[in-house]
């Protein structure tokens, strides 16, 4: 069973995604983090994420990356989103995000572009959103446990631009499929969020926990 969890940053996706594979015994990737790692190797490499040639060079980033901390920085997420928009980088992670949906057994993504372009025929398909008044609210209050002092102003704003880049990106653009539920968590707790995505799982494929 492959599902595809896509959605705007802060949305909450990455949260349901997980603890839908945690309740299904299924493997989980976050591609976003594939992109943060890009866009933390493009600075590493001291080059500019703007510029489609740097971003390309920072792809080739070791798998230790992963693991770096870093990575959930918001400053990282910023440079996520800047290399998103090029083709070549999508085009050179693209194989190993279809390689890891179509694993044997299946598997969780979660993504912006998972249920339109990365697994399409995926069996189950969520788009997770919130206003991004909401959104910011939530990422304000999470970097701010972490002793990060951001003003919520300047949370909004960055989470706007996200959203401009990557709706508006001429290459697999974030936008709900067609045949994606939508889940608006922005009144919900996240267990309420993550209840109501396993119910829309299993609508969906008539399968249990494992």
């Amino acid at each position: 069973m492959i599902i595809a969890v896509d959605g705007p940053t802060a949305s909450g996706k990455g949260t349901i995604a997980r603890a839908l594979a945690a309740h299904f015994g299924l493997p989980v990737l976050d591609t976003g983090l594939l992109y943060r790692a890009v866009g933390y190797q493009t600075q590493l490499n001291h080059g500019d994420a703007d510029k489609a040639e740097d971003a390309l060079a920072a792809c080739d980033f070791p798998d230790s990356l992963l693991d770096d901390p870093a990575l959930r920085y918001e400053t990282t997420g910023g440079l996520a989103s800047r290399v998103s928009v090029h083709p070549a980088v999508r085009k050179a992670l693209f194989q190993r995000q279809v390689d890891f949906a179509n694993q044997p057994g299946g598997a969780v993504l979660d993504g912006r572009d998972i249920g339109t372009v990365i697994a399409p025929h995926a069996d189950a398909k969520l788009f997770v959103t919130a206003s991004p008044e909401e959104r910011a609210r939530r990422r304000h209050a999470e970097m701010h446990s972490r002793g990060v002092e951001v003003d919520y102003a300047t949370v909004l704003a960055d989470i706007h631009a996200r959203d401009a880049r990557d709706s508006g990106r001429a290459d697999a653009p974030l936008t709900q499929a067609h045949d994606a539920d939508l889940l608006d968590t922005g009144e919900m707790t996240i267990d309420a969020a993550v209840q109501r995505a396993i119910a829309l799982v299993e609508a969906r494929t008539g399968r249990r926990s494992t």
